[in-house]
């Protein structure tokens, strides 16, 4: 995989880190963000034992970390996938959809949904023809969960404008990813005080999501978990 360059967005705890592990492993060059600089450069530490990686703190949303972002991408040569994977569980613990307070759900739909969006807007330039873009969903975008209303709303349409992204650029693999129950610190904030390490660690999700980045699956939705993943990965 050498001279391959990713994006990938929340990459200093959790999946995002985890994947970020599993590419850096294989060869990828990696620019990664997050918006704490600590957890961050802790990341950046960990990768470079095995790749170049560039590390840009930032919140996804701002117009300026996107462009700033899209620099980096242009000054490696452009880009053979990006993975969004950034994202905000909003009000926790979660509230019903009438008890959901407005201003918040924005927020929520300004990072998981339109966030990822406007960023591709910006990368196009630097985005290689058969490049992955990977959208990191949830089964909540597809299942009705209650108290999930507005987390699964935000990856519902994220799921929405990836079909039809993929629909309107057919020389890109466009994959919306269902990653599956994590062992995360976001997956704790939707269950406060509950024990989840019957969870899967994230790593558990990255060889299904390694499998299509590296591949030539068509777009579509799939659940990393449940693929058959090739032998050699």
């Amino acid at each position: 995989m050498n001279n391959k360059v990713a994006l990938i967005t929340g990459a200093s705890k959790g999946l995002g880190l985890a994947l970020a592990q599993g590419m850096a492993q294989t060869g990828w060059t990696l620019i990664i963000d997050a918006r704490g600089a600590d957890g961050l450069a802790s990341a950046e530490k960990q990768l470079a034992d095995y790749t170049t990686v560039v590390a840009l703190a930032g919140d996804i949303s701002d117009t300026a970390h996107q462009q700033a972002l899209a620099i980096v991408a242009r000054d490696l040569g452009g880009l053979n996938a990006v993975i969004n994977n950034a994202g905000t569980l909003g009000v926790s613990p979660l509230p019903d959809l009438l008890d959901y307070p407005i201003a918040e759900l924005e927020k929520v739909f300004r990072i998981n949904t339109l966030a990822p969006l406007a960023l591709l807007q910006t990368l196009r330039p630097h985005i290689h023809a058969n490049a992955a873009i990977v959208n990191i969903t949830s089964d909540a975008a597809v299942e009705a969960y209650e108290g999930w209303g507005g987390y699964g709303a935000s990856k519902a349409a994220v799921e929405q404008w990836s079909a039809v992204l993929a629909a309107e650029n057919p020389a890109w693999r466009v994959y919306w990813i269902d990653p599956g129950d994590m062992r995360t610190e976001m997956h704790q904030m939707a269950f406060p005080g509950e024990d989840i390490s019957d969870r899967d660690l994230p790593e558990a999700s990255v060889p299904g999501l390694l499998h299509l980045i590296e591949g030539m699956l068509p777009s579509g939705r799939y659940a990393a978990k449940q693929m058959e993943v090739a032998t050699w990965l």
